[in-house]
């Protein structure tokens, strides 16, 4: 892939990016200010640039990063890195000096990010409320032929979503690899716990990661499942109206990855709000999370998921069983759900109805 950038379009950025008259008096390849690069600009192929300054004529050299298979694919990737570079090059001894840091827009236009600290997003505004509290409502004994009917919504959403499927090998690994190894997944929610912590030792831990090493090589064999995904469709991040219609929020860890992701996310938040007795899932949450999967796979004929969501519910159940983020659970509670992470990994299918089987350990 490359970009197609004008003369102009530099020689207005430098402008910007000084906050200064600049002239721009030469361009092309390293070593060769001929302009006969401008046109192939792109990934790995830096120009030259030369350009006044007030009295002084100062080079630089102007680049984007390459796109590669290792978790560099999407242009976020990218820039994370380069923003990296940006705010950390000029501290070290002996190493090349940032100038400037931007980004090209779909016009060509190159537009200078300045000296920046921190970045932020502007969203549209929502009606409607957090999800969550209708799970609140339903613990307290008002449950409501809605509650289910919004399950099913739920459900039939996500089938449409994915539906949308990629052919990319090198996406599904990454998504099973961030799954298991990055810091805001598995391996990095086992590390935000108490170590050592007496309901869950070291060693059982450890056992745990083994175990999920075995699963990331198992699903190797399943990059066909590669689909569109929310990534993080959870209570907190569904907002729902009094109509009964629902948007969401804050998709999360990629546009692509596997869709036992968002099965395992919601239906784990059935049972942080249903386990009344710590080790058992009935009553309303039991029919909603029953109402979920039979929609779920009612609408995608996808039996397969069974054999892949281990991981994804370890995941999640390392989330809702977190000292950290849930420090009032009954220790029964935290016990059972400590457990279901164990269990879930010792099954090469698993049994969506035998949830309570898997909650016992």
């Amino acid at each position: 892939m490359t970009v197609d950038v004008r003369k102009e379009a530099i020689q207005q950025y430098l402008e910007q990016a000084f906050e200064e008259p600049v002239t721009l008096e030469g361009i092309g390849p390293i070593g060769d200010l001929s302009e006969q690069g401008i046109k192939g600009f792109g990934y790995g192929k830096p120009l030259l640039l030369r350009y006044r300054r007030g009295k002084d004529i100062e080079e630089a050299v102007l680049s984007v990063m390459k796109g590669d298979a290792y978790g560099h694919q999407f242009f976020w990737d990218r820039a994370a890195v380069l923003l990296f570079q940006y705010a950390t090059e000029a501290n070290m001894e002996k190493h090349v000096r940032p100038k400037g840091i931007g980004y090209i827009d779909e016009t060509g236009k190159m537009i200078p990010v300045r000296r920046p600290q921190e970045f932020f997003i502007l969203h549209e505004k929502l009606e409607g409320y957090d999800y969550f509290k209708d799970l609140v409502r339903i613990q307290k004994g008002d449950y409501r032929s809605t509650d289910r009917r919004l399950v099913e919504d739920f459900a039939r959403w996500l089938a449409r979503v994915h539906a949308h499927k990629h052919t990319a090998p090198d996406l599904y690994h990454r998504r099973i690899r961030e799954l298991i190894g990055s810091s805001e997944c598995i391996y990095g929610l086992i590390d935000g716990y108490p170590h050592p912590y007496e309901d869950f030792a070291p060693k059982r831990f450890q056992a745990l990661e083994h175990t999920l090493v075995d699963w990331r090589w198992r699903l190797r064999g399943y990059p066909h499942r590669l689909a569109a995904v929310h990534g993080d469709f959870h209570p907190w991040n569904v907002l729902v109206t009094e109509e009964g219609a629902f948007m969401t929020l804050d998709r999360s860890r990629g546009e692509w990855g596997e869709p036992a992701d968002d099965i395992a996310t919601m239906t784990a938040n059935y049972l942080l709000f249903g386990l009344s007795d710590a080790s058992t899932l009935k009553g309303p949450f039991w029919e909603m999370y029953l109402a979920f999967w039979e929609t779920y796979l009612e609408a995608t004929q996808d039996r397969e998921i069974c054999e892949v969501i281990a991981p994804f519910y370890v995941f999640r159940g390392l989330v809702i069983a977190s000292p950290q983020w849930y420090p009032t659970h009954p220790p029964a509670l935290r016990r059972s759900l400590l457990h279901f992470l164990e269990a879930v990994l010792q099954e090469s299918h698993f049994d969506y109805r035998e949830i309570n089987r898997y909650l016992k350990g």
